[in-house]
């Protein structure tokens, strides 16, 4: 469907309902047996810049019976005309309105971003609802990181996918195409899919609360439907070559640069990191088929920057031999190489030398606490010493600016460790002058960027209550007393989201309520600070006879049943347990490439994730 010219003419960045870009894949209708709509919650400038839907566009499209379309959500002055002449939301590959597609696909990346899915949803002409929906309509299935908590968005989906969709998404596609061969109807379909390691129908299961508002149970309602939903993953990073080939944006994306992935998991054990948690078990690619595919994809794009991605690219056993592999070819090509997550304490000379092409004009580090204790809380297993030495490296070598990340409101928080955060960037300002080698006639900026903590599920701290708004002003405040320097910046997050994200993060299924509740009275690009209404929400909740204090300023019961416990992510509730105990007696862990603790995710590979027999430190 072609967006008539009065229209683009009318809007901000028509480009971004074009269609047309240089690698997108179009495919003969006659010779197609699945459609799927992958859809971005979100503009199409963020939503080009994610690597998963990249990856699942050009695995799905690597079948012949299968063609995956990409969908954006409209900013507000298309919407607007959308609604005005009646324009169905639609795929920018060909045309197609979303009702036409066997699979409406969104992920899931951020809690805020929920109103979102349902007004694309709504511009669709689908139900928003699952039980809405005939079998006239298309599938509707999500995944990304907020699957793992499905419950708050549960009513709105007939699939979630929990883990890694390489296969996963292969493995339904291949249902769907035997569902029509054979006739069934949708629910012998939902029946079929739920088979699917890393499926989860919703519907299928039932959920009962105590009196005080607690879950008793989540429990199926069909005969073979399992217990408890365990993830699916990738073993062998090597059994799925990365893209070759990327969708290059006709509007620049806010991550506009070729991408390989080179690992998954990660071995650090942060306690309040969510990713560390669900990408487990730790799994690398090989410098090989990282180099040869970075190098095809670089010469199919045209971009002149490669970004390493991972959660922690430097903890690659390999890094070294990965950078040798690239620059044997990246300079004569004209590539320069970008490791976007290094961390502090294996930043060497070595990688500066071997990223010699990468702009030294910033580097970002992530302390995350200001003092040794708390970084101890949360097993962040970073010492100052190693800040230092990192700092020094950098400024050594060029480097005039350094970001450090925090974050506020971590569990056992006090007002010494607030100061501690503006004491470390200060600590770093002098390190910069009293380096010998420092650029010469240039000043250093030290950035702090602090983001308001939140737990979230699957992690140690599940069972902390977030701390309140009113509390994390009054740090934030705090900080910016203890920061004295104007070589010293302080950046901070909005703590009224974060309070809407630690809901829905910890939230079950009587929140979808709320969320319909909040979209129907307007509540949309919650994430963009002009449309953000907190008052909107506190009358959703209201409406529906809902506290949001319930679910983020309470304790979790370590023996609690959670809205997500029938969902197995490979880390077991056990390790969970054990590693909140050591946090609040502030004992650390081993990095799992070091010494095992035993969390339980090695059942996903079917043994040890590492061989501990060999020197690993």
């Amino acid at each position: 469907m072609a967006i008539p010219e009065k229209i683009l003419k009318k809007v901000e960045k028509p480009a971004r309902y074009t269609g047309g870009e240089w690698g997108q894949t179009i495919k003969d209708k006659k010779d197609i047996d699945i459609r799927f709509a992958f859809c971005f919650p979100d503009t199409y400038e963020i939503g080009m810049s994610n690597l998963g839907i990249r990856i699942l566009y050009d695995v799905l499209n690597a079948r012949a019976d299968t063609w995956c379309e990409r969908v954006y959500a409209p900013w507000t002055d298309m919407e607007k005309y959308m609604r005005e002449y009646d324009i169905p939301l639609f795929a920018l590959e060909s045309g197609d309105p979303l009702r036409e597609f066997d699979f409406i696909g969104f992920t899931l990346q951020y809690e805020l971003c929920y109103t979102n899915m349902l007004n694309m949803l709504s511009l669709s002409g689908v139900p928003i609802r699952s039980a809405d929906r005939d079998e006239s309509m298309p599938i509707v299935v999500c995944g990304g990181p907020c699957t793992y908590n499905a419950e708050p968005m549960a009513d709105f989906f007939d699939v979630m996918q929990l883990g890694e969709g390489e296969q996963m998404l292969q493995d339904i596609c291949a249902a769907v195409e035997q569902g029509k061969k054979q006739g069934w109807n949708k629910e012998q379909l939902l029946l079929e899919l739920a088979k699917i390691p890393g499926v989860y129908v919703p519907s299928f299961y039932d959920v009962t609360y105590r009196e005080d508002g607690r879950i008793e149970a989540v429990t199926p309602n069909r005969p073979g439907v399992p217990a408890r939903v365990t993830k699916a993953i990738v073993r062998d990073m090597d059994s799925f070559t990365p893209p070759e080939n990327f969708v290059v944006p006709l509007v620049g994306a806010v991550q506009d640069r070729a991408c390989v992935e080179v690992l998954r998991g990660c071995v650090r054990g942060c306690r309040f990191c969510q990713a560390g948690q669900l990408y487990r078990p730790f799994r690398e690619r090989s410098p090989k088929l990282i180099s040869d595919s970075a190098r095809a994809l670089c010469r199919n794009t045209g971009y002149d920057e490669l970004s390493l991605s991972s959660l922690s690219t430097s903890d690659h056993s390999r890094l070294e031999e990965i950078l040798d592999e690239l620059n044997s070819w990246a300079e004569a090509d004209h590539v320069s190489l970008s490791l976007p997550s290094l961390r502090v304490d294996n930043f060497s000379e070595s990688l500066v030398e071997k990223t010699t092409k990468v702009r030294k004009s910033g580097l970002t580090f992530a302390a995350e606490a200001g003092t040794q204790r708390l970084r101890d809380v949360i097993n962040k297993n970073v010492t100052w010493e190693q800040i230092e030495r990192g700092c020094r490296i950098a400024f050594s070598e060029g480097y005039t600016s350094v970001k450090l990340y925090f974050m506020m409101g971590l569990p056992t928080e006090t007002l010494d460790d607030i100061k501690g955060i503006a004491d470390t960037a200060q600590q770093v300002v002098d390190l910069f002058y009293k380096i010998p080698n420092r650029p010469k006639g240039k000043g250093v900026q030290v950035t702090i960027s602090v983001a308001c903590f939140v737990p979230k599920p699957d992690t140690p701290f599940q069972f902390c209550a977030q701390d309140r708004r009113e509390s994390l002003r009054e740090k934030q405040k705090y900080l910016l007393s203890c920061v004295h320097s104007r070589k010293i910046k302080v950046n901070y997050h909005d703590s009224t989201t974060s309070v809407l994200e630690g809901v829905f993060a910890k939230g079950d299924r009587r929140l979808g309520r709320v969320i319909e509740t909040a979209f129907e009275n307007g509540a949309f690009f919650d994430t963009w600070e002009e449309y953000f209404n907190y008052d909107r929400w506190l009358d959703a909740f209201k409406t529906c006879g809902l506290d949001p204090d319930f679910y983020n300023y309470r304790t979790i019961g370590l023996d609690e049943v959670t809205p997500w416990d029938h969902l197995d992510v490979g880390v077991t509730k056990a390790h969970l347990v054990r590693e909140y105990n050591k946090a609040l007696e502030a004992k650390t862990t081993q990095p799992c490439n070091r010494q095992c603790s035993a969390c339980g995710a090695n059942k996903l590979i079917g043994g040890p994730c590492f061989d501990y027999s060999k020197n690993l430190l």
